[in-house]
């Protein structure tokens, strides 16, 4: 079954097709545009910024915290009774380094605080951290498949693997759109078509 949506879809095939297009087209208007210049790397009003631009034409929870406990596979999200604290508790941790920054990309992953496109919001969000603390960005096109997936399972106890796999990938190419986008071309090989378990609450 398909999210309820906006557009009507009831087809989650479909649903995925649509998103992914409408999604990469207000992905290159965040990045010609200067909606995200009032706020701050790292916090997660800009995440939720960018969450809203993403998806506002699909759903109408874009850009507000789930509703509901998630799990994939066998991992449970943050419960929602603890997703504001996590959050906080996040928004708070250093991103002066390299290792800080991705602790934090970790943590965000880990509350998973949308319904869903979470992987394409908090890609951009790192690669604007990065940017801003370090003057890089991620190449994902540089950035094996298996590799980050595997890791990212893995990073809520070890995180020395999704930081070897990031740092390998890291650019200077920062006002390069092409290698900007390619974090919103991934977004089907990480985490589209993914099957959540949900609990309504």
């Amino acid at each position: 079954m398909a999210l309820e949506n906006k557009l009507d879809i009831s087809d989650s095939a479909e649903l995925a097709r649509v998103e992914e297009k409408i999604s990469k087209k207000r992905a290159v208007e965040l990045f010609e545009g200067s909606c995200l210049n009032n706020y701050e790397a790292g916090t997660f009003c800009m995440l939720s910024a960018i969450h809203k631009y993403l998806f506002e034409q699909i759903y109408d929870f874009a850009g507000k915290l789930r509703d509901v406990n998630i799990a994939k596979g066998n991992f449970r999200f943050a419960p929602v009774m603890y997703l504001e604290s996590a959050i906080e508790s996040i928004e708070k941790m250093p991103q002066s380094t390299f290792d800080e920054i991705i602790e934090m990309y970790v943590e965000m992953n880990i509350a998973h605080p949308f319904r869903e496109g979470n992987g394409r919001s908090t890609r951009i969000w790192l690669d604007l951290i990065l940017k801003r603390e370090l003057n890089l960005v991620i190449d994902w096109s540089l950035v094996d498949k298996d590799d980050y997936l595997l890791a990212m399972e893995r990073s809520p106890i070890k995180d020395i693997e999704i930081k070897h796999v990031l740092r390998q990938a890291l650019t200077d190419q920062i006002d390069d759109r092409a290698i900007y986008m390619k974090g919103i071309d991934h977004s089907y090989y990480y985490e589209g078509y993914a099957v959540y378990k949900t609990e309504e609450l």
